[in-house]
């Protein structure tokens, strides 16, 4: 009777099997190819290793949509973007579901949401995490601002200064010092506005913060203002330029250390206009700054004296 040999089926990359090319470059002998590398036989050339998969790294279930393994971990969830959402309405291709399924997904996310976080202290953050997005949005800061206020929001929770304050105040100014310690051309007044809690409120947990963490914050200079009023007074660029370096200039005499960015900056601006476009009022260029008019025209007097 025959015997028959039985062999394992598997992946072994030990397991070489004779090549499509023909002959060895060097010696002309058998060449082999495993899972790893293309070697000859007779001299012991590696002619090829580590094949490189040339093929996309991203998956596509149709022709305009394509996915890859998902999106990067961000500080701005309190899960870091992993956590899991239940559609609606429709399926993975698109088509309608029907209304047993619907009530059933209905279900399963009123479900998730209860089971969703595991402590009230991850609940405050998602919370919190929530609001400084928002505001961030209305506020059209960048993702890397953003980022940097939503990490600011999670070492005052870690550091236990929460308790006792509201977590929409501690949003603000955790957007607030996120600003500041960027140098960005946004105060307190703008951040407030999207702010569903008061100044008061915003002031006292911004100090909080700046005293518990020890916040980098920069001083606004004048001319971090003068493209945001320039923009808002749609000036020209001349104008712009002729502004930015007038800012410059009384930054470095130090004539307003102490005195408003924006009403420095509102001045500079206005002193540019003057010299380009006529009936500009003071009243025009201190509403875009969001201060008085007696403001502008004080620091304007200034700069006749510095820089005329």
């Amino acid at each position: 009777m025959a015997t028959r040999d039985i062999y394992e089926t598997g992946f072994d990359e030990d397991v070489r099997v004779e090549s499509s090319a023909n002959q060895c470059p060097e010696c002309d002998g058998r060449v082999t190819t495993s899972a790893v590398e293309t070697v000859c036989e007779d001299c012991g050339l590696i002619i090829d290793e580590q094949p490189i998969d040339h093929g996309p790294e991203w998956r596509a279930y149709d022709q305009e949509e394509c996915e890859r393994t998902g999106a990067p971990l961000t500080a701005a969830r309190h899960d870091r973007g992993l956590s899991t959402e239940i559609g609606r309405n429709v399926d993975a291709s698109g088509s309608d579901l029907s209304g047993r399924k619907r009530r059933q997904l209905g279900r399963l996310r009123r479900e998730h949401r209860r089971g969703k976080f595991r402590s009230t202290a991850e609940r405050n953050l998602a919370h919190g995490l929530g609001e400084v997005r928002r505001i961030a949005g209305a506020l059209g800061l960048a993702k890397t601002i953003r980022d940097q206020a939503c990490q600011l929001f999670r070492s005052a929770q870690s550091e236990g200064l929460l308790p006792g304050r509201s977590i929409e105040a501690m949003a603000a100014a955790s957007v607030h010092g996120a600003c500041r310690c960027n140098g960005c051309s946004r105060t307190l007044d703008d951040v407030v506005i999207p702010a569903r809690v008061d100044e008061t409120s915003v002031r006292s947990a911004y100090k909080t913060l700046n005293r518990e963490l020890g916040l980098p914050a920069k001083p606004v200079t004048p001319s971090a203002f003068v493209p945001r009023l320039a923009s808002a007074l749609d000036v020209s660029n001349e104008v712009r330029h002729q502004a930015r370096r007038l800012a410059e200039q009384v930054e470095s005499a130090g004539v307003v250390t102490g005195a408003s960015p924006s009403g420095v900056a509102a001045a500079c601006l206005y002193d540019a206009l003057r010299d380009h476009e006529r009936g500009v009022t003071q009243a025009a260029v201190a509403e875009a700054a969001n201060v008085t008019a007696v403001t502008v025209r004080i620091h304007w007097k200034t700069l006749q004296e510095v820089a005329h």
